[in-house]
Formats: C-alpha cells, structure tokens, sequence
C-alpha cells in the first residue's frame, strides 16, 4: 500500500503525475481554502503534504497527525512553519528555494517602474475616459534612470535585482545582516552602507529580508523618517516586515513619492487606505507567479516529499 500524502491546494497535472507513482495522492484540486481544523483532519492519516503559505503547521496541528513525516512548502519563505515545533515532532520541513529568484527579481522591477512612473495612475485615468489630450505636466513621475536604487537584504533575490539595475545606469547600496564578498560587490556594481545611510540616501527603497521575529516592521515609522523625501518603497518581500499602517501615515504626508507593494500584513485583508491611494501600485502577492516558475517551484516541492519519504534527506531540508 502506497503511502497516503495531501496536496493542499490545486496543482498541476504532471506534478500529480510524478506524485502518483510514490503515493496515494489526496488532492485538494478545487482549490478550497482550509482553515487549521480542516488541515488538521485532512492530515491526520497523511504519511507527507505538498504546502502553501496559506496554511500553518504549528505543534498543535502537528500533535493531531501522528503519522505526519514531512510538510514540504512551495515557497521559499517558510514563515507558516513553526520549525521547532517540526523537529520536535519528527516532521521534516521543506521549500523551494533559488526556482523563483530572477522571476521575482523581474517582478521587483516591475513595481518599481510602474511605480515611479505612475503606470497603474495613468492607466486607470485613460480607461475611465478622462483623458483629454496630451499636456506638459501630465502625470510626471520620477525617473529610474541614474537614480540611487537602495536594497535592504542582499541574499538571492536582491543580488539579482542590483543586478538589472545596470541597464538603468543606477548607483547601488544594499545593507544586510553581513557585507557581501567583494567578488559579489563588483558584479552586482553594488556598495554596502549603513542602514541609516541606506535609507537617506536610497530615491528607491527595495525590501528583500524574510520574514521572522527578527525582521518584523523592520520599516516603520522610525525608518520612513528617515527615508529620502520624496522617495519610492518597494516590497516583494513578505508583509509584516513593512509597517502598512506607518506606511500609509508617510504616504499621506507627502514624505513618500509612491510604494509598490506585493505583499500586506494580514493578508489578503490589507489595510484599506490603501486603496484609495492614487500613488500606490497594489498586486496580489504574485512576483513569482510566472507559468514557468510557478511549475518549478510546486515540482521542487514534490520532488522534496518524495525524497523525504522514500530516503529520509530531501534537497531542501529546513530542519536538518
């Protein structure tokens, strides 16, 4: 008897496929959101589970699937996994990390440009028909171009976003936990500062830090002051980091141009003043969502479960 595992939401079809031939696969295809106590019944036989972000594995989930061996997120964030509570548990945590980094690394300049060029404004202003005519002052953004692109958290993704900023002729500082090798410096044509100085001198702000304990509103109030007026924040990262409603309270003053932003805290609610905010670019937390990526991703993920499953060392393991 093959082992049963849970796909939680829809996937694709040859990711079931590959699937199959290890397991009795379980899948959740009509992509029904469940709430703990769902996950927590849908799992209590389950041997393995194909995860999103949407759903926690925390210890008291954990304690009502004995059986449970391995929860293997796609994504690479993996803040929906409490870790300790796996180890503890004898549950190996997964996810998928490098598939997704220049998929998001585009997106990121996808706000960024949309942003700082009122993109998303301007279109909603000529498909409601009030636009008469070409003038001088119409709709005038800031140019990406020669501008001072500033980076908090240089791990994959942001080294990949200093990268494309060389086409734009930018200057680039990053601040992270750790200075990068100088080799990295030279090819991503990016100099380390200070946090302080980052945010002073930054015209656009990009936010690429997972989210923990550690990195939580690590831009709020104290930060946005110290931002360059009239400058631009960008967030693909995770919400939670960014402080919306701080956010909102600098956009409204006039300190920040503009934001882009992917992901919210609390999300999908997000704070409701953003809405009506003319000068805010909002997407659904999708920068990774392209076709290809998005299959890699849910395939690396599955090839983690059946690699915990049938050897016990899956490739990504969170929790060695």
């Amino acid at each position: 008897m093959k082992p049963k595992v849970l796909v939680t939401r829809e996937i694709f079809d040859d990711v079931l496929e590959l699937l199959a031939q290890y397991f009795q696969v379980i899948s959740n295809q009509s992509d029904t959101p469940m709430d703990s106590e769902t996950l927590a019944a849908a799992l209590s036989d389950k041997k393995g589970a194909l995860i999103t972000l949407t759903d926690r594995v925390d210890s008291k989930l954990l304690s009502r699937c004995p059986d449970l061996k391995a929860v293997c997120n796609i994504a690479v964030g993996f803040n929906n996994i409490d870790l300790t509570a796996c180890s503890r548990a004898g549950v190996m945590a997964t996810n998928t990390p490098g598939v997704l980094d220049d998929s998001t690394a585009d997106f990121t300049w996808a706000l960024i440009l949309a942003t700082a060029r009122r993109v998303v404004e301007s279109d909603a202003h000529l498909r409601s028909g009030q636009w008469k005519g070409w003038y001088l002052k119409q709709f005038l953004g800031m140019d990406v171009h020669h501008a001072t692109l500033g980076i908090l958290g240089f791990g994959r993704i942001g080294r990949k976003v200093a990268r494309r900023a060389s086409g734009f002729d930018m200057t680039v500082l990053y601040h992270s936990t750790r200075q990068a090798d100088p080799d990295v410096e030279r090819a991503c044509n990016a100099t380390f500062v200070k946090k302080d100085e980052l945010l002073a001198r930054s015209d656009i702000l990009t936010v690429h830090v997972p989210y923990a304990s550690s990195t939580h509103h690590i831009i709020s109030s104290p930060e946005l002051a110290m931002m360059k007026p009239g400058s631009v924040l960008i967030n693909a990262a995770r919400g939670g980091v960014v402080d919306d409603t701080a956010l909102v309270e600098a956009l409204k003053s006039g300190r920040l141009a503009g934001a882009g932003l992917d992901v919210f805290e609390n999300e999908p609610v997000l704070n409701p003043a953003f809405i009506a905010m003319k000068n805010v670019v909002l997407t659904p937390h999708i920068a990774s969502s392209s076709a290809a990526t998005r299959h890699a991703m849910a395939m690396l993920a599955a090839r983690n479960l059946v690699a915990a499953l049938t050897t016990g060392k899956p490739p990504n393991l969170l929790n060695p």
